[in-house]
């Protein structure tokens, strides 16, 4: 088949389609990834053929209220709808759309007559089990988890509406709110599925069928692939550091962060790993060392610790490489994805971001390296991780789509 796969957003909400389209790709189908441009190199180095899509807003400082997050949201939207039916095709077969380019793909899909899939990184379907994914924590019991669950797909309804409206008018297709369409695929019990593992996540028992939990679907990793030199010559310097790293979300506030992580790291006695980011983190020393991007699945497993903003992608490598987590999220999932890792025990008790202080980020330093309860929980995690294998899950999810579309 020829295979397009949309997603947008930061790398975390990108990155694992990679893993996902090269696996795609082994198996015989020809695959884009639709992402927006400054992916391309990730995309392409996968051997995936790249489309771009319109640029996600840059992280701003206010983002970690819930106004700032809905305003940032909004923009995010608004932008990606427009060019969004450029990217596809008249030979594309099937649409694999992320939980972000789901309302809008389907659509397209809709338009060109052809079958989508949606993929989504987070639990978004309401259940008992537990609150909505961006709704907080605490439970509310097993009807208000439901009623919080529906009342977060509204408001992402709402997000969607005027992109929708403009879509649809540019695809010749008849008006149909968000909502509408949602109920649609619903009633169609058309296969959602969700790329993190039931050890994380258990499958909700009030779920309908075709809402499956697959397994993390892993970022492309070149064969080839070395850590930088500089990285390499300090990780074999000394004892195992800390990586640092807070994700997209914590932009423009750089010197704080950098400062407070640096006294944390020497209040605990432990050398460090610092990613810069969206935050600016800089710092250097003979016990310290800033980084760019480089490779989680190369890095984590050499380290003690990682302290990470607990989005969902670098949450899933932590636990992957085995390694104990400090979470110290910002906003939107990642409170959710902190809570779990902390339930399975291979995590401390989240750090909220918005209270970390150079004395808490020490104190939660000293728990995750000093409790080997937390090494053994990471490591339980990472065996159980280790024996997923979400692309083949995928695989046959399409080869189904495939033959019921007699494609």
């Amino acid at each position: 088949m020829r295979i397009l796969i949309a997603a947008a957003g930061s790398r975390g909400d990108v990155d694992p389609y990679t893993g996902l389209g090269a696996g795609l790709r082994r198996a015989g189908h020809e695959v884009a990834l639709a992402a927006p441009d400054a992916f391309a190199p990730l995309v392409r180095r996968a051997g995936l053929e790249f489309r771009g899509l319109p640029a996600r807003p840059e992280a701003r400082g206010d983002v970690a209220g819930r106004r700032g997050l809905m305003r940032s949201a909004a923009a995010f939207v608004t932008g990606l709808a427009r060019g969004f039916a450029d990217v596809l095709d008249d030979d594309t077969d099937l649409l694999v759309l992320s939980t972000t380019t789901a309302p809008l793909g389907r659509h397209l899909a809709e338009a060109a007559g052809i079958p989508s899939l949606d993929t989504h990184l987070q639990p978004t379907t309401p259940t008992g089990d537990f609150p909505p994914v961006v709704g907080g924590t605490r439970s509310l019991g097993r009807l208000g988890n439901r009623a919080a669950g529906r009342l977060g797909l509204r408001m992402a309804d709402r997000l969607y509406t005027e992109a929708v409206a403009g879509l649809r008018r540019d695809l010749g297709l008849p008006p149909l709110r968000p909502a509408a369409a949602r109920r649609r695929q619903e009633a169609a019990g058309r296969p959602v599925l969700h790329g993190f593992s039931e050890h994380v996540v258990p499958r909700p028992a009030d779920w309908r069928a075709g809402l499956e939990v697959v397994g993390n679907w892993w970022p492309y990793a070149d064969p080839e692939a070395r850590l930088p030199a500089e990285l390499e010559d300090f990780l074999t310097a000394g004892p195992r550091p800390v990586f640092v790293g807070f994700g997209s979300m914590a932009g423009g506030d750089g010197r704080r962060l950098t400062e407070l992580t640096v006294r944390a790291l020497r209040r605990a006695g432990l050398r460090g790993v610092l990613q810069s980011g969206s935050a600016g983190l800089d710092a250097a020393g003979d016990d310290v060392l800033t980084v760019g991007e480089v490779p989680h699945a190369l890095l984590f497993p050499r380290v003690a610790a990682v302290v990470h903003h607990a989005g969902a992608g670098t949450s899933a490598a932590a636990l992957r490489a085995g390694v104990p987590s400090v979470p110290v999220p910002v906003a939107a999932d990642q409170p959710f994805w902190a809570a779990r890792l902390a339930a399975l025990g291979a995590a401390t008790r989240p750090v909220p971001y918005a209270a970390l202080t150079a004395e808490r980020l020490a104190g939660a330093l000293d728990r995750a390296v000093g409790d080997p309860g937390h090494a053994r929980a990471a490591a339980t995690a990472a065996r159980h991780l280790a024996a997923e294998d979400a692309v083949s899950r995928t695989l046959r999810t399409i080869e189904h789509l495939a033959d019921r579309a007699g494609r």
